[in-house]
Order: C-alpha cells, then sequence, then structure tokens
C-alpha cells in the first residue's frame, strides 16, 4: 500500500468475522465496503422489513465515514444491490430522504442473494474526505 492509504478501523467491527475492511482512505477519498443491515453486534437488523433494513445501513454508512474522517453529504458514488428491484420505487425515496442535492451518482442492480440470507439490500459507497 502507498504511504497514504490506510484501513478505515471501526469497534467493534461486524465486518471482522468475513475477513473484510470497513472502507479504506486513500488520499482523500473513502472506498467503503458494502454495508448490511448488520448492527454493531453483527446482528440482521429488520429481516423481513426493507425500510428498518434501509436505515440501519445508512446508520454503518455513516459510522464508517466518520471513522474515515467523511461524512453522508461528501458521497460522490454508491452501488446499490437489491434483492428484489420491487424495492426500487423504496430506494428512490430512500436516497432523497438519505441525500440531499446534487444526489450522488448511482448504480443499482438486483443480485439474486446477498452474503447473509435475510439481508434484502447493500450499499457501497465512494466518498471524500
Amino acid at each position: 500500500m502507498t504511504q497514504n492509504s490506510k484501513v478505515i478501523q471501526i469497534n467493534p467491527d461486524p465486518l471482522a468475522p468475513y475477513a473484510i475492511a470497513p472502507g479504506w482512505r486513500v488520499g482523500d477519498l473513502l472506498f467503503l465496503s458494502g454495508q448490511a443491515a448488520i448492527d454493531e453486534a453483527g446482528n440482521i437488523i429488520g429481516a423481513d422489513d426493507f425500510d428498518q433494513q434501509v436505515a440501519q445501513v445508512f446508520a454503518n454508512i455513516d459510522r464508517v465515514l466518520a471513522a474515515g474522517g467523511s461524512s453522508r453529504d461528501r458521497i460522490v458514488k454508491v452501488t446499490i444491490y437489491l434483492t428484489d428491484m420491487a424495492n426500487f420505487p423504496k430506494i428512490v425515496e430512500a436516497r432523497k430522504q438519505y441525500f440531499s442535492p446534487p444526489y450522488p451518482a448511482d448504480t443499482i442492480v438486483e443480485v439474486k442473494a446477498l452474503a447473509i440470507p435475510g439481508l434484502m439490500v447493500e450499499i457501497d459507497v465512494i466518498a471524500t474526505a
């Protein structure tokens, strides 16, 4: 790694059992691993509630961004993974709730499943510090 690269550390780290860094800060850019509806203890939040999962995802994003010296208003790109594209209208509403203009660049894809059964949404982030 280069001198201006470092892992973003959070404690407790619910991703540690999966050998995943929460994110990396490279210069003034932050690259977050996909954040899902997993709390600090590693428990799934909102197993049957998409809106509750989205709220936990953004709480996790905020936590990792803060640890890396950034915040949600500095997000420039998100990739959103949905297990059911029927939730697309809800994710559009979530973008309006959790972001303000100018909105970040965005890619949304439907996936067959996420890493842990019961997860419905995962978001990875690129932000500036």
